[in-house]
């Protein structure tokens, strides 16, 4: 029942993407022209989770990329949805069986927010609503009494789908704006095998800061 609700939660924000994508220039013509366009910038990413033997977390600091258009509905209210690639991840030291050392996750994502977007005048956007993940990729890198070196850990061991809620503004000047967002994950990220062991029930949460501009 419970993976049931995962799939449906995730079909319905992939599919009310790809709707209001689809919609958009009809939209824009009889509200008003949305903002369409690149951005791009940094991200300080932590894990949330509890372990025996686990100290010194510390964020994995990457970054994010892609486009977002706006469907307006209103004079002051759009929808906009976004695809990004996301570096998520994050660093701790273990003390296990007098074995002690770091590990670091790097866990990269192609990525859908689809978030409501209030405008205050021209120049400020507030946003909150749904992201939902795909993970393309996962890593360790390994320095204590356990080895040291980058591996990669098998993709299947994590849930292959993120989902989550965000929320933060932007701030417009002309056609470039500078934003900020922060992302809590929702799902547990590990599903089996060495990722369960060391992660447990960690789920990704992310702080962005991005720069951008709209094409239009």
């Amino acid at each position: 029942m419970k993976k049931s609700i995962k799939t449906l939660l995730t079909v319905a924000t992939l599919a009310f993407g790809i709707t209001v994508l689809g919609l958009s220039a009809s939209s824009a013509q009889s509200v008003g022209t949305g903002r369409t366009g690149l951005k791009g910038g940094l991200n300080a990413s932590s894990l949330f989770y509890d372990g025996q033997g686990i100290s010194n977390k510390s964020e994995r600091i990457g970054f994010h990329a892609g486009v977002f258009t706006q469907i307006p509905v209103g004079e002051a209210f759009a929808i906009q949805p976004e695809l990004l690639y996301m570096t998520k991840g994050a660093s701790a030291d273990y003390s296990f069986v007098g074995f002690n050392g770091t590990n670091t996750f790097r866990l990269n994502y192609a990525e859908l927010p689809v978030l409501a977007t209030f405008k205050l005048g021209q120049a400020v956007e507030l946003q909150a609503g749904p992201y939902v993940g795909y993970l393309l990729n996962s890593t360790v890198n390994s320095n204590g009494d356990f080895g040291t070196g980058i591996g990669s850990i098998n993709r299947t061991n994590f849930n292959k789908v993120d989902y989550g809620i965000a929320g933060g503004l932007n701030i417009y000047f002309g056609k470039a704006f500078i934003g900020a967002r922060y992302e809590q994950g929702l799902q547990r990220i590990a599903n089996s095998g060495a990722a369960r062991t060391l992660l447990g029930n960690a789920k990704n949460g992310v702080g962005l800061v991005s720069i951008g501009f709209s094409v239009n």
